[in-house]
């Protein structure tokens, strides 16, 4: 499998150029970014727990449970990003998690 981050510097879009800034993404991975929506779709499932009898007279359970349902597919979805963090380290890249963050921005010369 060949992982490539290598992109272009400039695209060129009709008649008009468009330069591509020389800057590291935030979240390469998405793990962290899932890791919060699971967060979040837990603590709603359980803030909302205690007005189920409310939620159940108004026939809208079904919020309960689609917090329970974005749950569950988030926790596959970190499985996934994790995954797919393992496969890009094992192929020769640099984990963000371990990364040296004490190195400082980069020159534009660099």
């Amino acid at each position: 499998m060949e992982l490539r981050d290598d992109q272009p510097a400039q695209h060129e879009i009709g008649r008009r150029t468009y330069i591509v800034a020389d800057v590291e993404p935030l979240d390469v991975d998405g793990v962290w970014t899932v890791q919060v929506g699971c967060a979040l779709w837990g603590l709603a499932f359980v803030g909302l727990l205690p007005f189920y009898s409310r939620l159940a007279e108004s026939d809208d359970v079904w919020v309960l449970w689609t917090c329970l349902t974005g749950l569950g597919l988030g926790l596959l979805g970190l499985e996934y990003c994790r995954r797919r963090r393992r496969t890009r380290v094992d192929a020769g890249g640099v984990d963000p998690a371990v990364a040296d963050t004490d190195a400082g921005p980069a020159s534009v010369g660099d």
